[in-house]
């Protein structure tokens, strides 16, 4: 770990990514963002995102862009051109024991991660967010605010669980799903699409 972080995107998610940040001892924090003017604040906007080059080997670096495409976009880019991409697990989430964390995942304040449980890369535990014992979360996942998966479940890559979703054990969601804010997973999800409703239903 250096003791310099470099974040893509300035929004509001990549301002709690700095905070994080913070927490976990990075004494200078910057963002790239090609649209954010400088803000008012500890941390400043530097430069754009393609100015990233100037920072590789200076630097840590995460991707604070919620948006999943974008995310992994501005991952895999890093990742080609040699940039160290890091996790940041805020101090006040509880991790167990066994729990494998994979580069570029985000963990943010009062999240639970219960033991045997992985994390793929660029995936984001949000706040207050729980996922219990011998889970698999796959690439560029969220779970969202409030959201809570019970145990032994599977969750496929880009999928996004919205705010105060349950999914419920033994359940297994297929790639590239969005499961709404609220919504009660009680079967398994084959197919790709929205879901919605108590219990979920795919959204035509």
């Amino acid at each position: 770990m250096k003791d310099k972080m470099a974040i893509i995107g300035a929004g509001g998610h990549g301002r709690v990514c700095a905070d994080i940040a913070k927490l976990n001892g990075y004494k200078e924090i910057i963002f790239l963002d090609d649209g954010a003017k400088d803000f008012s604040g500890e941390y400043k906007v530097a430069g754009k995102t393609f100015d990233f080059e100037k920072y590789i080997g200076e630097y840590d670096f995460f991707i604070g862009i919620g948006t999943t495409e974008t995310r992994k976009n501005f991952f895999d880019l890093l990742e080609k051109s040699g940039a160290q991409i890091v996790s940041l697990v805020h101090p006040n989430a509880i991790i167990g024991s066994n729990v494998e964390i994979k580069k570029g995942v985000a963990i943010m304040a009062g999240a639970v991660i219960n033991t045997g449980t992985v994390l793929s890369k660029g995936t984001i535990i949000n706040t207050c967010a729980s996922v219990d014992h011998d889970c698999t979360v796959e690439e560029f996942s969220h779970v969202s605010v409030g959201a809570h998966v019970c145990g032994t479940v599977s969750i496929g890559k880009n999928v996004w669980l919205g705010a105060g979703s349950t999914i419920i054990n033994n359940i297994k969601i297929c790639d590239d799903c969005f499961i709404g804010a609220g919504a009660v997973v009680v079967k398994n999800i084959e197919k790709n699409g929205t879901y919605i409703g108590v219990p979920a239903k795919i959204k035509n």
